[in-house]
């Protein structure tokens, strides 16, 4: 399955943070990228595993070609 992501930098912490627009409350963090990047598969499967334990979510009616729309505005 794929699934689009969002990593915005945080200063604060000094890595990034990834956001999974799909699947609510999935995230995750890491100091690189590439770091971050393979926390959030880590983070993905852990959500699928509970979210499909629990019922409420079905890998066979996930859309692969759902399109996400993302954008950005500065005020």
């Amino acid at each position: 399955m794929k699934f689009k992501v969002i990593i915005s930098y945080d200063k604060e912490y000094e890595g990034y943070v990834v956001d999974v627009p799909e699947l609510v409350g999935c995230m995750s963090q890491g100091k690189t990228i590439d770091e971050t990047l393979n926390n959030a598969k880590d983070a993905i499967k852990g959500w699928l595993e509970v979210e499909i334990e629990l019922g409420r979510f079905n890998p066979a009616k996930h859309d692969e070609d759902s399109e996400i729309f993302l954008g950005e505005v500065l005020v």
